[in-house]
């Protein structure tokens, strides 16, 4: 590569680990890409009064700054703004400083030496491309498989592609398409983020990555996963309230703003009975006051006129038909985690969706 573009990491800090900082310093000590054409971006989204952790940062990480690891600009905020408000800060930052492409970074994660080539190479050389993620690898465990790329079901669900698959027992292409990239680590151009937007701060958490990447299929872009750029996550799967209740609503409005009407009709009654079953799930697993801030939220008018407002805007700007993006979703749940994997979901809810995907879906939506 003899012209290598200017790229700014956006690092959000929002799990204070002093072991995440130190693989972090210690990848970009080693990593390929020259570092004169790198800033690291630290966002801090401070949980501790004291802002004992930031003084981590100032102690083990700023000394390296344009020296040891690219120039490194830290923004600090005296609260939690969010996953999304914290990254779009980072970009906002890349933007006005003219750099070429942004890379986000997830806290809990670093990067293999040579992980910024291929991503580079790949959006350089073919413009339908909006995003390009790296192929995500557990760690400690990294012959084990995070994420290859994100599957959108149908239903407004969004999860990991391959989770827990032994990297060789799985077949990738050197650059392979997806519905979505995992937020955890894709690169997208500062160009495309100035004329579309970056996350959409309404999300605050959970499914920002899956409403990015479905804005960007319905503007004609792809999403890819490319095999040769490796990112290493110290991923937890949890379980929470909190959790709970951001991935249902967040789901709701990604349904609401990217299908037509006609497509939420015939999708209506698999969405009703799967209610049902969340229902279950949810006071099954102690979720059910949450469950109903979900409808509480739903029935506000005012949270509707946020996002018919967005839902205007996307309708109006696409050049994608529902059909063609539906033929980027999932027809069942297939999140590999063993908390999450039951006999309702195995052997119900999934011959069940996968039969409505294909009669009524596949077969029924034509616009």
């Amino acid at each position: 590569m003899q012209n290598y573009p200017k790229i700014a990491i956006v690092y959000l800090l929002y799990y204070h680990n002093e072991s995440y900082i130190d693989n972090l310093v210690s990848s970009l000590k080693k990593i390929t890409y020259p570092k004169d054409k790198l800033e690291l971006v630290i966002v801090a989204n401070n949980h501790e009064k004291d802002g004992s952790f930031v003084h981590y940062i100032n102690d083990v990480v700023m000394p390296l700054s344009g020296t040891e690891i690219p120039h490194t600009t830290l923004i600090v905020n005296k609260e939690n703004l969010g996953f999304a408000v914290g990254n779009n800060q980072g970009a906002d930052w890349a933007v006005a400083n003219n750099f070429d492409y942004v890379f986000f970074h997830n806290n809990d994660g670093f990067f293999a030496t040579n992980a910024l080539e291929p991503l580079v190479e790949t959006l350089e050389s073919d413009k339908t491309i909006a995003i390009a993620q790296s192929l995500v690898l557990l760690h400690p465990e990294t012959e084990l498989i995070n994420s290859t790329g994100n599957s959108f079901h149908y239903l407004g669900f969004g999860f990991c592609n391959d989770y827990r698959k032994n990297i060789k027992d799985v077949n990738l292409s050197k650059v392979q398409e997806v519905d979505y990239a995992s937020g955890a680590a894709f690169m997208i151009s500062t160009n495309l983020i100035k004329k579309h937007g970056a996350w959409d701060a309404d999300f605050y958490i959970y499914h920002e990555d899956l409403d990015w990447g479905l804005r960007m299929r319905s503007l004609g872009y792809k999403s890819v996963m490319v095999r040769d750029s490796v990112f290493y996550h110290q991923y937890q799967f949890a379980r929470s309230i909190t959790k709970f209740y951001y991935m249902e609503r967040n789901r709701h409005a990604v349904m609401l703003m990217y299908f037509r009407l006609p497509t939420l009709i015939l999708l209506a009654p698999i969405a009703i009975g799967l209610e049902f079953g969340l229902w279950f799930f949810s006071i099954k697993n102690g979720y059910a006051s949450k469950r109903w801030d979900v409808y509480k939220y739903w029935l506000n008018l005012k949270n509707w006129s946020i996002w018919l407002k967005k839902r205007k805007q996307i309708q109006k700007s696409r050049v994608v038909s529902d059909r063609k993006m539906l033929a980027h979703s999932a027809s069942e749940i297939l999140f590999q985690d063993a908390s999450v994997d039951n006999f309702l979901v195995k052997y119900v809810a999934n011959p069940v969706m996968k039969l409505y995907y294909y009669v009524v879906v596949k077969g029924l939506i034509w616009w």
